[in-house]
């Protein structure tokens, strides 16, 4: 019985793991708004970009046939006490085009887009906030490799706490596991994907507010602590359980939360309105 109960339980976890690495890629202040809205009998699909390249300017494209309809395109620096610019976008073919003024490391931008036909407006994203931070290139390998090792530790984790609830066997090799992969991914790759991304290696307590950072320090300070409990109480199922849980929670808080951002009204002089 036991074995099937092993068998279910790998099953449920990577299932778990691949339904939460789905919610994280989709969530989170970095990933593009997607909406979609009606201009007469016509929908319209976008999708606006929350995440620039160093070094060029990052293009916000819509798909818009219709070649009576016309964009208006709005921007400030984040955190700036910038005038808002606004510029008309131009056409590409089916695309209205227009592009987020490049940045330096962790600059971020507000913009806003409106669809005009005639005397009719459509703005997009009113329900959302659309911020763009900017960040240097990430070598794929290490994002892979580094994404690849923290979902793993949460495929992990999972399994083990399932393990303390109902086998009750080899709980101890599993937080062993659970504890290096969490190491590995959010302790030594994670802080080495950031300093390629904002030049720094942490961001979290004591130096700062990154959530990401933060919720990594937490959930393995639990780790930690269910892996010494069954060190002094052998066979403890009760702390595997209680830091599989504290690891799940704070991973729901979406990726990049309070991440490193720069403060425009402290750094740099404001920028002249341009347009109207």
């Amino acid at each position: 019985m036991k074995k099937y109960q092993n068998v279910l339980i790998w099953i449920f976890a990577i299932l778990f793991t691949a339904v939460f690495a789905h919610y994280q890629r989709s969530t989170g202040p970095t990933y593009p708004v997607k909406d979609k809205i009606m201009i007469g009998a016509t929908e319209v699909k976008y999708e606006l970009t929350r995440s620039g390249t160093c070094g060029k300017d990052e293009p916000v494209k819509i798909l818009v046939a219709d070649t009576s309809v016309h964009g208006e395109f709005t921007f400030k620096r984040y955190k700036s006490n910038d005038a808002w610019t606004i510029v008309p976008m131009q056409r590409d073919g089916n695309y209205l085009m227009a592009s987020v003024p490049q940045q330096p490391m962790a600059g971020k931008v507000e913009y806003k887009v409106t669809l005009r036909r005639g005397s009719e407006k459509f703005p997009l994203s009113v329900d959302h906030q659309v911020v763009i931070r900017f960040k240097r290139s990430v070598p794929l390998a290490v994002l892979i490799f580094h994404i690849f090792v923290i979902f793993s530790a949460m495929l992990l984790s999972t399994i083990t706490g399932l393990q303390a609830i109902f086998i009750g066997k080899h709980v101890l090799t599993y937080t062993w596991l659970t504890v290096i992969f969490f190491i590995a991914g959010g302790c030594i790759l994670g802080p080495v994907v950031q300093k390629y991304a904002f030049d720094a290696y942490w961001t979290g307590w004591p130096f700062g507010h990154d959530l990401t950072d933060n919720k990594t320090l937490l959930g393995l300070i639990f780790w930690i602590i269910a892996l010494a409990v069954q060190y002094r109480k052998p066979g403890n199922r009760t702390w595997p359980v209680v830091a599989a849980i504290v690891f799940l929670v704070v991973y729901l808080i979406p990726h990049s939360v309070l991440g490193s951002e720069i403060d425009y009204t402290k750094q740099v002089p404001a920028v002249q309105e341009q347009g109207k």
